[in-house]
């Protein structure tokens, strides 16, 4: 069995070695000759997993080390008998440990009233975890998830909320599509103090309006990665190079989940590892100001500080 996985995925090294043909490859080297003879592909968002790639290849199982997966044309996949997995839930806490830093900046800052009130959109792993966040620090919680019919509707909440988060998966199409469900409109019923938080996935905000209206945004996820937009990134109050999930406790369980989803489905023994959560990056107070200076100080860099960031 020959699998392929990208070398930015942490802590797979060896452990495949032993039971596969196993080869670690940059992003950029995922191509349909490489990917011709493969049985299987372990893979980022960078990888797009699409006709272009997949067409005429062995490959049979695709498994991505991130809760999103617009990056794998789900649809092909089925078409072509090609099983996927995604690791939903596995940097959840991260992203709420995040969201929960960039709250704390906007309190000590004084952006927020005294009895704030959050709007959080999208109430699954990490919408969960964000709402029970919020409420232990005094916020009053909104919520909209309309697939779920959960909460307000997100007119109600624009309208209401101090801050609005975003924790909703990316797609185009569907009677729930999220792409720039943060548009025009949206804007223009915020409040003129709101603060936006994109710490969900890149084209959920429509950034041009967003900029045209002027609100003050905390953005981690941004369209058209890593080629972001310079002056949204000037205007945030804070950004980062897409890490808030970026815990080696996410890490760790989203390469556990990957190796499992993989050696169920071809019926290999599960690998016998003692995983190490501790992560040794910078998680004391203000992180995200620093991580937000470093991207702001070296716009160009997105890439590289994302692939060399030390996991909190």
């Amino acid at each position: 069995m020959r699998v392929l996985i990208d070398k930015h995925i942490p802590f797979l090294a060896g452990i495949l070695d032993d039971i596969a043909e196993v080869h670690y490859l940059d992003e950029t080297e995922f191509t349909q000759q490489t990917v011709q003879d493969a049985d299987a592909l372990m893979v980022r968002t960078r990888v797009k997993c699409d006709a272009n790639l997949l067409k005429n290849s062995k490959v049979r199982f695709i498994a991505t080390a991130t809760i999103g997966y617009d990056h794998i044309d789900t649809h092909f996949c089925e078409q072509h008998g090609i099983t996927w997995f995604a690791s939903a839930g596995c940097n959840s806490q991260g992203v709420c440990d995040y969201v929960q830093e960039a709250l704390e900046y906007l309190q000590e800052s004084n952006r927020l009233p005294n009895k704030p009130t959050i709007g959080i959109v999208g109430y699954g792993n990490i919408g969960t975890k964000v709402a029970k966040m919020a409420e232990k620090k005094g916020f009053d919680v909104l919520l909209n998830d309309a697939p779920k019919q959960i909460g307000c509707s997100l007119e109600e909440l624009a309208h209401k909320a101090d801050v609005i988060t975003f924790h909703v998966p990316f797609t185009k199409s569907g009677a729930y599509a999220t792409y720039h469900l943060a548009d025009r409109a949206f804007f223009e019923r915020c409040k003129a103090s709101c603060v936006l938080i994109n710490a969900s996935r890149g084209g959920v905000m429509d950034e041009e309006n967003l900029l045209n209206k002027g609100l003050d945004c905390i953005v981690d996820c941004w369209e058209n990665e890593p080629n972001i937009n310079p002056r949204l990134l000037q205007h945030s109050l804070l950004a980062s190079y897409h890490i808030a999930g970026y815990t080696k406790a996410g890490k760790v369980t989203a390469t556990r989940m990957c190796l499992e989803a993989l050696c169920s489905f071809f019926n290999l023994p599960q690998p016998n590892v003692q995983w190490n959560y501790e992560g040794k990056g910078d998680s004391e107070k203000g992180w995200l100001y620093r991580v937000s200076q470093q991207l702001k100080n070296h716009p160009n860099d997105f890439e590289l500080l994302r692939n060399n960031y030390i996991l909190r």
